[in-house]
């Protein structure tokens, strides 16, 4: 089950139905099946607050997952810093709503095992961002 919750904003406008089809479509091409993902939508205080809390990490960011993962089955938390999402499309040149996407997909694609810390990894990531969300551009 995916869920959309918040704290401290209001609930982004998402076409719910249209969405969980997406991201179930992502993770089935990862071999892959939604378990339960639960999206907390919040500010860039306090996704600092978790950062600092759960990582250590003394820095503003977009997302933050957490894995509960088992086997094929992806679950986790998502925490998305709406503000930083904002501040991202503007400094990258892209929409809002795009920029909104490709963090809400950038999560699954962790949950499906692609990080994006290590040498060229970050290339993947971005590959399959772009591949995503070309699906969901297909399915609109």
């Amino acid at each position: 089950m995916i869920t959309y919750q918040t704290d401290g904003v209001k609930l982004p406008s998402i076409k719910k139905r249209e969405n969980n089809a997406w991201i179930k479509a992502v993770a089935a091409q990862y071999g892959k099946r939604v378990g339960d993902i639960a999206y907390i939508f919040c500010d860039d205080e306090r996704i600092l607050e978790v950062n600092r809390e759960y990582l250590q990490h003394d820095y503003y960011t977009d997302i933050i997952t957490f894995d509960y993962t088992e086997g094929d089955i992806i679950s986790g938390d998502l925490f998305i810093s709406l503000d930083t999402v904002r501040s991202n499309a503007e400094q990258f040149g892209q929409e809002y709503e795009r920029e909104f996407y490709r963090v809400i997909i950038h999560g699954i694609l962790h949950l499906c095992g692609i990080n994006d810390k290590g040498p060229g990894e970050r290339e993947l990531m971005e590959a399959a961002e772009n591949r995503a969300l070309a699906l969901l551009d297909g399915n609109r």
